[in-house]
């Protein structure tokens, strides 16, 4: 610290958004394009998922229902990762979530060794930290926001179950394979009342309100183009 060369500190980047919104789209493009600098940058992509309660522990608070509202991450586990990257620590890992099994994949490490970029991509990544504390969106150099109407979202997200029915779903492993044997009309009304009493809710409740905090928003049309970006001058 007093006399050594200092470790090279990572620019972050935080990526923000609905469920369905285009988050993960957003962020492998982000990172797919730096990673063509000339310089060549080691660009990581993390998401927050990794950083939900298992389920059993989300069953055992009573939070199955909340799953992806904030109190359902272990956020000081979260935080002390990203603050570990930045710190220039050699190698830094974190659990990883799969979407198949809907829960944390036990033995399983996702593991960063000093990138010169770090993507961290989730639905509540820009929430400010209580009084007092340091929060994950302090970590970030930039961050972005993508946006869409409430309705376009759900739109998206309707159509990505119906999708997810006739793939995903039919492997006996999903979380959701019942729904794959369901009628129709009954798995898509699971999937709309999914939306309106959790997803929803989280989006107008905690994620929409952090909109401001960005320091790009990209505004989505029905049709998933960009059509309009706000840059928030520093």
């Amino acid at each position: 610290f007093l006399g050594g060369p200092p470790p090279t500190t990572p620019v972050f980047i935080g990526v923000a958004g609905s469920v369905a919104v285009g988050k993960s789209t957003v962020s492998r493009l982000l990172q797919a394009l730096l990673a063509r600098w000339p310089e060549h940058p080691q660009v990581a992509r993390v998401t927050t998922d990794g950083f939900l309660y298992p389920k059993a522990e989300l069953e055992r608070r009573g939070l199955m229902s909340r799953k992806g509202f904030p109190e359902s991450y272990d956020r000081r586990a979260l935080t002390r990762f990203v603050a570990e990257v930045k710190a220039g620590r050699a190698e830094v890992s974190a659990p990883v979530y799969s979407h198949l099994s809907y829960d944390i994949v036990p033995g399983e490490r996702l593991t960063v060794r000093r990138p010169d970029i770090l993507i961290v991509e989730g639905l509540n990544v820009l929430q400010p930290a209580a009084p007092g504390q340091v929060g994950l969106a302090d970590y970030f150099d930039f961050s972005v926001y993508v946006d869409a109407r409430p309705a376009d979202v759900e739109s998206w997200y309707l159509e990505r179950f119906r999708q997810l029915r006739a793939t995903a779903f039919q492997n006996p492993a999903s979380h959701f394979h019942r729904h794959a044997a369901m009628p129709e009309d009954e798995a898509m009304e699971y999937a709309r009342t999914t939306w309106r009493t959790i997803n929803e809710p989280n989006l107008r409740e905690n994620i929409a309100p952090t909109r401001g905090r960005a320091t790009l928003v990209l505004q989505k049309a029905a049709d998933h183009s960009v059509r309009r970006l706000r840059l928030r001058k520093i």
